[in-house]
């Protein structure tokens, strides 16, 4: 049945899920990509659609920003739903210094300073990691397109604006780039025995000041959503 928070009944939403922040951008996803496309939700805006891409049935539904909001709609999606896999696509700032604009990272492991983790009553520290079959199957989809990507560790963060010295010690331990949300989708996930992967494209250096233009961002952000509809048909086609 609907939730506070989704208006969808079960059936509504199929086995995958593709979710980025804006939920405005769900709706590119839907009418760009996907055939057959319906609506199954509008509560607060929080925009979310079924569709099929080369056949395979894909939802794809806004996150909103933050863990806490990643938090509720992955939560919701798994146990309510019965989701089974949620690709997190999005953007996030390089650290690394082998990371450059418009590249791919996906995250193998999600860092985080939230305190979300402790919720879940763990007698030591929990280390949020992805599932290997939806990052396998993203890398060869990155491949096939030639796109350029690095796998490794994301910092998910509850600060948005924040000192330069914060971003530079999570870069000396090898942490790829910040976002806002995968830890607490890859935490969910693993409580509920379901899957979770983040693919973000590289939109800014926060250790720089360089950025893309809307329009650069516009064309890698295509290439993301590629790789995460492509992994998406690997696994569920």
């Amino acid at each position: 049945m609907p939730t506070p928070h989704n208006a969808a009944c079960v059936g509504d939403i199929a086995k995958v899920v593709l979710m980025p922040g804006d939920p405005l951008r769900a709706k590119v996803v839907a009418q760009r990509y996907l055939s057959d496309v319906r609506l199954f939700n509008n509560v607060r805006g929080m925009l979310g659609y079924t569709g099929t891409y080369k056949g395979v049935p894909v939802s794809v539904m806004g996150s909103g920003m933050g863990i806490p909001s990643i938090g509720i709609y992955s939560w919701e999606l798994y146990n309510v739903y019965d989701v089974d896999a949620i690709i997190r696509i999005g953007s996030a700032g390089g650290l690394a210094p082998h990371v450059r604009l418009r590249d791919i990272v996906m995250g193998q492991g999600a860092c985080t300073d939230s305190n979300y983790a402790a919720s879940f009553g763990m007698p030591g520290t929990i280390a949020p990691i992805c599932d290997f079959g939806l990052l396998r199957a993203a890398v060869r989809a990155a491949e096939d397109l030639g796109v350029r990507y690095s796998v490794g560790n994301l910092l998910s963060t509850d600060v948005f604006y924040c000192e330069s010295a914060v971003h530079e010690a999570w870069a000396s331990m090898g942490v790829l780039a910040v976002e806002m949300e995968a830890a607490g989708l890859y935490l969910n996930a693993a409580k509920a025995d379901k899957k979770a992967l983040g693919i973000m494209t590289v939109s800014d250096l926060p250790l720089t000041g360089e950025g893309l233009s809307a329009e650069e961002r516009q064309e890698s952000f295509t290439q993301m959503m590629e790789v995460a509809l492509q992994t998406a048909v690997a696994v569920y086609g």
